[in-house]
């Protein structure tokens, strides 16, 4: 039987095309000149599809499996642009979407070609997946496993080059308030903040504070700090900018002037950090586009039947407004 290999070469066009073409794919778009001589290759040399090949059309149904309660979107919408980033891929390749929260591997897993799974899951939830045959997608949790593919940004990168900027702006002390999904682990932003911080010589661990990712829990940590730690740090990394916006109102009832005071720098650029008084230098993550490529991943996978698992990190900029000195 022919390969696609060899219809490419007969065709005069990339494997990949040939592999859309024969599978149906809806999203490519190619002429008919060039599908008809495919589809004449693929005839004259006798290629059959194997029933096994997946098609990548409407038929395709998706799970997305959120591992966090769907409240939190409303306190951190970087969730909800991540969401939004799988629906609206989901649509535009006629991909059926089901979604469900708070999976944690005490719960069944619905019957569907592949799964997307939003925020860092249970181990529970990750042994529950490798026991199961359909493809998963990891965003924003786990970090390039050996069994499945994963879209996620550099949170390391990201806490070294805030660390840089506050050194580069002459600061020797520089804080941290963060959050945990699990209060035994610390986050990834936290790791590489008191990892690298400690290396500039620049962090010290009373100036570390976590709580969990919500505007109160920021508001709660900044309090503790004020009342706590006397001088407080004058530059302040921020995990998440939901959690910088309690801790820019605890500030601002102590009367501590921003940046005069204290330096903030925060994570995600939600829609709300530009509006904010004083507006919120923060880390853009393009958590719509970490959606999307994820469900672009997992229909490249079914598509392909891809067996190498990939990790992809969707790049981060630094915004810098009015909580940094100019």
């Amino acid at each position: 039987m022919a390969t696609l290999k060899e219809i490419a070469e007969a065709a005069n066009v990339s494997v990949a095309t040939v592999s859309r073409v024969l599978n149906d794919d809806p999203s490519l778009s190619v002429k008919a000149q060039t599908r008809q001589k495919i589809l004449e290759a693929a005839e004259r040399l006798e290629y059959k599809v194997s029933p096994s090949k997946r098609s990548t059309t409407h038929r395709m149904t998706f799970a997305a499996l959120f591992t966090y309660r769907q409240g939190l979107e409303i306190d951190d919408p970087y969730y909800l642009s991540m969401r939004y980033g799988v629906e609206t891929q989901c649509e535009k390749l006629g991909i059926t979407l089901v979604s469900g929260y708070d999976f944690n591997g005490d719960k069944p897993l619905p019957s569907v070609d592949g799964f997307l799974v939003i925020g860092q899951p249970q181990p529970a939830l990750h042994t529950q997946l490798s026991q199961q045959s359909s493809p998963v997608v990891f965003i924003d949790g786990v970090m390039e496993d050996p069994q499945f593919d994963c879209v996620n940004v550099d949170l390391v990168k990201i806490s070294q080059k805030v660390i840089d900027f506050f050194i580069a702006q002459g600061y020797s002390r520089i804080g941290f308030i963060g959050g945990r999904d699990h209060p035994e682990f610390a986050d990834q932003r936290e790791q590489a903040f008191v990892e690298y911080g400690r290396l500039k010589n620049v962090v010290q661990a009373q100036d570390i504070y976590f709580g969990d990712f919500t505007s109160q829990s920021g508001y709660q940590c900044a309090k503790k700090m004020l009342q706590e730690n006397t001088p407080y740090p004058p530059a302040l990394l921020i995990a998440t900018d939901s959690i910088a916006l309690g801790v820019m109102r605890a500030l601002l009832e102590h009367g501590v002037k921003i940046p005069e005071k204290i330096a903030l720098i925060s994570v995600n650029d939600i829609p709300t950090a530009r509006f904010v008084f004083p507006s919120l230098s923060t880390v853009r993550i393009h958590s719509e586009t970490m959606g999307a490529q994820a469900v672009n991943l997992l229909t490249e996978r079914l598509r392909d039947e891809r067996s190498v698992p990939l990790s992809v990190f969707v790049p981060s900029s630094l915004q810098l407004r009015d909580t940094t000195r100019r």
